[in-house]
């Protein structure tokens, strides 16, 4: 039987702060969520001012990122050309999703949404970045 690599959850919190720290140092107010390698929810935190639906569209856009391996905004370009992709029930492909990829093979995301699509993807990348 294999051994499958997992995140725990102190290394979620890790990247939920660290994506904090980003939205805060840029004055934005985002939801963020981590999800597991199925884009089952870990943990989610919705700042003070942030919309409504970050919390869901947050959630969505990790889920993305992890059923795929991809990040969120590769779907996103891929249904620009194929409309037919819309049919692939994976979440909301739209920018701010990223995958956390370990040894080859997805483990997880982090999902962002509150801000422009790109703001959402760079706060995501500063919680995946707090992996090392």
């Amino acid at each position: 039987m294999r051994i499958k690599a997992c995140l725990t959850a102190a290394e979620v919190r890790k990247m939920m702060a660290a994506s904090i720290v980003e939205a805060e140092k840029n004055k934005w107010n985002v939801g963020v969520a981590a999800v597991d390698d199925a884009g089952l929810l870990l943990g989610f935190e919705r700042m003070d001012g942030a919309p409504a639906i970050a919390s869901t569209a947050a959630a969505d856009k990790a889920r993305t990122a992890a059923l795929t391996g991809q990040p969120s905004k590769a779907w996103e370009d891929r249904i620009k050309e194929r409309p037919a992709f819309l049919s692939f029930q994976v979440g909301l492909p739209v920018q701010g999703g990223v995958p956390i990829i370990h040894r080859d093979e997805c483990v997880g995301a982090i999902g962002v949404s509150g801000v422009l699509s790109v703001q959402d993807e760079q706060v995501a990348l500063a919680g995946l970045a707090a992996l090392g």
